[in-house]
């Protein structure tokens, strides 16, 4: 019997940031001469998660409980400085979308560079050009230079690679909060579509209904620790309650 998609024990992640800032050019010359210290940020502490594979899970919390540290870590961004974790397929995350991008180069050319980092064949990446650019309604701007365009219409055109080049489990963080409603709903009925035929989604988001109306365990983070997991539907009722206290 196979195991889960995504099992992690422990996870523990800390960041080193300055205890003092430098200010002044004099501090700064100063600063040369002794050690410079550095506060432990602990972003992550003792988190348990297990995903089965082919489900549809979500993970709470309010800004800065250590959420999309989390998701970096599962996607292999971020080394964990403690625990355990497996990950058991290969994986799609659609975390900072656009960091492949060229400016300089228009729409249709970003297709291409995107799709080929995210492990799409040139051949495949033409043949889906059409689709790609419809889904993020730039069929219009497939000459234009990414420069010119306005942050929303470039997130709209990753997550119109990424969507393409979905493997066995997917990472999305808040990704329903770029675009109009009609592009939330292209992405939200494609995130069902890619569910219903077997893929492992691991949604981060701040939307309790979303949550509820798409998942079927989360988790709740708070100050870098699991609080809650289980059924989406309570996990959301214990994220509203954490937020409106």
């Amino acid at each position: 019997m196979s195991g889960p998609a995504i099992a992690a024990r422990g996870l523990r992640k800390i960041f080193a940031i300055p205890s003092a800032r430098r200010a002044t050019v004099r501090e700064h010359v100063l600063g040369l001469l002794r050690p410079r210290r550095f506060e432990e940020l602990r972003v992550l502490e003792s988190v348990d998660l297990t995903i089965e594979r082919g489900e549809a899970y979500g993970i709470m919390g309010r800004n800065g409980s250590g959420k999309s540290t989390l998701m970096k870590i599962v996607a292999g961004i971020y080394p964990a400085d403690g625990g355990t974790l497996t990950i058991d397929g290969s994986l799609t995350p659609i975390l900072e979308l656009g960091l492949g991008f060229n400016s300089e180069l228009d729409a249709v050319d970003n297709v291409l560079l995107l799709g080929g980092v995210m492990g799409l064949g040139l051949r495949e990446l033409r043949r889906r050009l059409d689709e790609i650019l419809a889904f993020a309604e730039l069929e219009r701007f497939a000459g234009l230079q990414l420069k010119h365009f306005s942050s929303g219409m470039a997130a709209r055109l990753a997550y119109a690679v990424a969507f393409s080049a979905v493997r066995e489990i997917l990472l999305l963080d808040e990704i329903f909060a770029v675009g109009d409603a009609g592009f939330k709903q292209r992405c939200e009925a494609r995130c069902r579509e890619l569910h219903a035929a077997g893929h492992t989604v691991v949604l981060v988001s701040h939307d309790p209904k979303m949550i509820e109306g798409f998942c079927s365990r989360a988790m709740l983070l708070d100050q870098g620790r699991v609080v809650a997991a289980g059924p989406a539907d309570e996990v959301a009722a214990s994220y509203l309650a954490l937020v409106t206290t």
